[in-house]
């Protein structure tokens, strides 16, 4: 199925150079992430969203719908390519919230991402959907610390062996935190590539498995210039830019379509009953 680039261009609002470099990267992902909104409504629906690319061109780019990481970065991955970039699909561990020495399934979905003509290797993603998550592509270097646009900040370390499986983690710092603060571990992954394959598998057992935290609770995010939109369950929260938080009174659940709609540009079929 051919990518439609013009309608993903102005879904994102994007006007920029289309030459794949790094600066293209950078801002392409960045474009993205504030574009196309974080959301798990599949799932809490009891469906496993479709990762085929025409179908997440008809959700993610032709209609107010957003997606979670399969759909985001199988949609970035295909527009990278089209542009010229390499592009390796990786599979990755979060660890942002995990309990001490819990270890995870690979269940996220990112991505490793070669610039033609130049040297260097980057990590993107556009759809870990948390306020800690990337809002640029950084390099694929060891403790090199990266500052996006909005101020966070982004560092890659390799706490085991090195080698061509070599575990990665990716660290990030709260915004406005003093250089002395701790980092905060987001996700590990290796370079093993993953493909299309794994990734149905793992689509299906997140959306589908009843312990899996996004088949039983609405999980939806935005990120603007200025702030970020975090809606938990019923729970809302509103995370400026410059580290002020105003969290909001559960949203009811008779204005919960209108809140998805007004807030995070998501738009539902009238009727629809979120759990």
């Amino acid at each position: 199925m051919e990518l439609d680039l013009d309608a993903y261009f102005d879904r994102i609002g994007w006007t920029g150079s289309r030459a794949p470099t790094a600066d293209t990267l950078r801002a392409l992902n960045r474009a993205h992430v504030r574009g196309i909104p974080f959301e798990n409504l599949e799932p809490v629906l009891v469906s496993a969203p479709s990762i085929d690319l025409a179908d997440i061109q008809t959700k993610l780019v032709r209609s107010r719908r957003g997606g979670y990481c399969y759909e985001q970065n199988t949609l970035f991955a295909a527009v990278l390519r089209a542009l010229g970039f390499s592009v390796t699909g990786l599979a990755a561990r979060v660890v942002q919230g995990a309990r001490p020495g819990a270890i995870r399934p690979r269940t996220h979905m990112t991505l490793l991402v070669e610039v033609p003509d130049e040297p260097g290797r980057y990590l993107a993603d556009v759809g870990f959907g948390s306020e800690g998550g990337l809002l640029e592509a950084v390099p694929l270097v060891v403790g090199t610390v990266t500052v996006g646009a909005d101020g966070r900040r982004h560092r890659l370390v390799q706490p085991e062996r090195t080698g061509p499986l070599a575990t990665w983690l990716l660290q990030a710092r709260e915004v406005g935190a003093p250089e002395t603060a701790d980092w905060d571990g987001q996700y590990s992954f290796t370079e093993e590539p993953f493909e299309q394959t794994d990734f149905d598998v793992a689509n299906w057992h997140v959306a589908t498995n009843p312990r899996s935290p996004f088949s039983r609770a609405v999980h939806v995010q935005r990120t603007f210039d200025d702030r970020h939109l975090r809606l938990a369950g019923r729970e809302l929260t509103e995370k400026f830019a410059d580290g002020r938080e105003r969290r909001v009174v559960q949203v009811a659940d008779e204005e919960l379509l209108t809140v998805l709609a007004d807030d995070f540009g998501i738009e539902l079929p009238e009727g629809t009953k979120l759990p």
